[in-house]
């Protein structure tokens, strides 16, 4: 089979590096891919966002089965005008991936099938959602654009003063665009943060298992949030009873609300959830695997990544078997110094030995090929160090030797990924 996966960072390596696994996987490409995802698949210098040039390329290549991974094609139509010259996806379409794609889409969606997420309101207005601020006089407050912003429309503002300044830059400076053009303001929501991917055809959803994702730049959860600096799984705070609770009263309600609005979800459905004194609440969706939590998911799966992929095409989802390991994982981001702010990149990076340690995957998130072949820095997000092992500990410990290996300029990374884990 020859397969292509869209997107070029470390949730992609992680996908390519599962596929495969897959021996009737002859060839995979990867648009645009990145210097490490090279050593596993074909790179193609095609944009994540250039459906025309990606349909083109697999009509060419003739593929026979493609992953979108990243949110913006998905909420683009990539899985759409892929199906609709032949190309068989995982992904759900651009109907589905509002989900994402728009946070009044999502909340609105809540509110009608009683799924317990934060209370909040909408605005249009720059002018209105600051009287209701006033209004409110509750903080912290949280101020979301209603669109894609790379992961950083939402801010948390501590006080009046910063809420005003936040609906300012999202609403009047459009800082991030079109993205802007509608505010939603939650109230704050306080307990432990948990992340399960799920897969789901629109009449299945099979969990994945959970994990727990560390935002902020610096340890001790300080500094400014990221992309994501490090991730664990399982999640410690994710009970059985907590995971019963979940499935009943938001995993289910959701896909059957999206069938039920005539947007049936195929792909990976993301739950962002918060474990409230009152109970599990939707923080937010994805409509894709998250980043870095790929990182850790994927590696503890027993069951074929693509044969589950293919039965999610194909709305057969109840028929194949999807295990995980009893195990635990541990990745830890390694980043140039400066992100998520300004920072330089085009330096060499050394690997040491890590190659030769086990039960360590390297994943590279932002790397690319100098010109005699050596890994150079090419982002904030450089390298996503995974370890598995028997428990959390096993994985963390694992994890922090292999990151020791590890060198280049500026480089920095949290000492911290997975200490609430005991």
């Amino acid at each position: 089979m020859k397969l292509m996966v869209i997107g070029g960072g470390g949730r992609e390596h992680a996908i390519i590096k599962s596929l495969k696994k897959n021996p009737e996987v002859e060839t995979i490409y990867a648009l645009p891919g990145n210097g490490g995802i090279g050593q596993d698949a074909i790179c193609v210098p095609i944009g994540a966002k250039d459906i025309p040039a990606m349909v083109a390329f697999a009509q060419e290549k003739e593929i026979d089965f493609a992953v979108v991974a990243p949110d913006d094609p998905l909420v683009l139509g990539a899985v759409d005008a892929l199906e609709a010259v032949g190309v068989p996806c995982f992904g759900p379409n651009r109907d589905a991936a509002i989900l994402e794609g728009s946070k009044v889409f999502s909340k609105g969606l809540m509110q009608k099938y009683h799924i317990p997420t934060a209370k909040y309101q909408v605005f249009s207005a720059a002018e209105e959602a600051i009287a209701y601020l006033k209004a409110e006089d509750t903080y912290p407050a949280v101020i979301k654009a209603d669109g894609l912003a790379l992961g950083k429309g939402v801010i948390i503002a501590e006080n009046e003063q910063e809420a005003i300044a936040g609906v300012h830059r999202i609403m009047t400076e459009k800082a991030f665009g079109d993205s802007g053009n509608q505010v939603v303001i939650e109230e704050f929501l306080t307990g432990p943060e948990v992340s399960v991917l799920s897969f789901t055809d629109g009449k299945t959803i099979i969990p994945m298992v959970s994990s727990m994702d560390h935002k902020r730049a610096l340890d001790g959860d300080q500094g400014l949030n990221t992309g994501g600096m490090g991730t664990i799984a399982p999640n410690p705070f994710y009970t059985e009873a907590v995971a019963k609770e979940c499935m009943e009263t938001i995993f289910l309600p959701t896909m059957q609300a999206m069938v039920q609005e005539g947007r049936p979800f195929k792909g990976c459905l993301y739950f962002g959830l918060m474990l409230t004194q009152k109970g599990p609440r939707v923080i937010e969706y994805n409509c894709r695997f998250g980043d870095p939590e790929t990182q850790v998911v994927l590696p503890l799966l027993k069951s074929d990544l693509l044969t589950i992929m293919q039965a999610v095409h194909d709305e057969r989802l109840a028929e194949v078997p999807v295990e995980f390991s009893d195990g635990a994982a541990c990745c830890v981001v390694v980043a140039s110094g400066g992100y998520p702010q300004k920072y330089q990149s085009g330096y060499p990076i050394s690997f040491g030995a890590v190659d030769e340690m086990e039960n360590i995957t390297v994943f590279h998130a932002g790397t690319k090929l100098g010109e005699s072949g050596e890994i150079l820095t090419s982002g904030g997000r450089v390298l996503g160090v995974t370890a598995t092992g028997g428990h959390w500990q096993e994985a963390k410990e694992k994890a922090y030797e292999a990151v020791k290996q590890i060198s280049f300029t500026d480089m920095f990374y949290r000492k911290d990924i997975g200490a609430r884990c005991k």
